[in-house]
């Protein structure tokens, strides 16, 4: 892609993600791994959503908390849906993450969700 063109208008989507997040919490202190996980999400979310505003669902953050502060998840199944702000904002999109329940992270790959 050139960086003379234009990007593409946003419009709402949806779209399932595996996140390894052992690796991004990798030589981080204990005390620290729960919210670093979650801070990666939404880094995570804002670059591939295109999104400043990125709010994380109660059932994705109950699930990173599971096991305590230390010890999280090694891979988390996210879905990404970008939807259309209210008028008084000033980004014009959001980026809701949920949680998807999966019973195994094998052969799944990113797609588009309904």
């Amino acid at each position: 892609f050139s960086k003379n063109m234009p990007r593409k208008e946003l419009t709402e989507a949806s779209r399932d993600y595996t996140i390894h997040l052992a690796k991004r919490v990798h030589k981080i202190a204990f005390k620290k791994r729960a919210p670093r996980a979650i801070r990666e999400i939404v880094k995570f979310a804002e670059k591939e959503m295109r999104t400043g505003d990125v709010r994380v669902d109660t059932a994705l953050n109950r699930y990173i908390w599971s096991n305590g502060v230390r010890n999280i998840p090694r891979r988390v199944r996210v879905r990404f849906v970008r939807q259309k702000n209210n008028d008084d904002q000033k980004s014009k999109f959001y980026t809701l993450v949920q949680h998807v329940p999966v019973d195994s992270f094998k052969e799944l790959q990113t797609e588009n969700a309904a």
